[in-house]
């Protein structure tokens, strides 16, 4: 119960920084995918250097996936609404979505940067959403933020209450506090 509670809690922690974030600068520092990696750095608290990596430059690769496929081929088209049935626009998001979560998927595998949640990320600029080379940037900050709070949330943690406290997600023989 501790655990569903803290997750839930420091997920929302985490969510909250970039929330401020973004009311105070008027920048688009919340979007969706953010939320599956709050949560995925909530819900297993370890913060290693190799995680926080793969975590930026996942969704790094996802921004610029989807900006290129979304200039290439649905440069002008946004998915604000459904587009008509079979019309040329819908067509060009829909080749815009499948060429970025294709480049997406083989960047990630192929450079051991695997988060799925940055295949939501090339899905918003490849849909029109945040595809700006400026909205793209603001992505990959929002995530390094996202990862540097929780990095510092950690380190402080540890220092206060070490990494075996129950709160921090693992008991003394290293096993998940369910």
């Amino acid at each position: 119960m501790r655990r569903r509670l803290g997750t839930s809690l420091y997920a929302g922690l985490l969510f909250t920084v970039l929330g401020l974030v973004a009311w105070a600068t008027g920048r688009p520092f919340v979007f969706p995918s953010l939320g599956p990696s709050a949560f995925g750095l909530a819900f297993d608290r370890r913060s290693e250097r190799d995680r926080a990596v793969r975590v930026v430059a996942s969704h790094l690769i996802g921004g610029v996936a989807g900006l290129a496929a979304w200039t290439a081929i649905a440069d002008g088209a946004a998915l604000t609404a459904t587009p008509p049935a079979l019309s040329p626009e819908g067509f060009r998001l829909t080749a815009s979505a499948v060429a970025s979560l294709v480049a997406t998927s083989w960047a990630m595998i192929a450079t051991g940067t695997v988060h799925p949640p940055a295949c939501a990320t090339t899905l918003i600029v490849s849909l029109g959403l945040l595809s700006t080379p400026t909205e793209v940037a603001i992505i990959v900050a929002s995530v390094t933020v996202l990862v540097a709070f929780h990095a510092g949330v950690i380190l402080l943690f540890k220092r206060l209450v070490g990494d075996t406290h129950p709160l921090y997600g693992r008991d003394e023989a290293g096993d998940a506090d369910g």
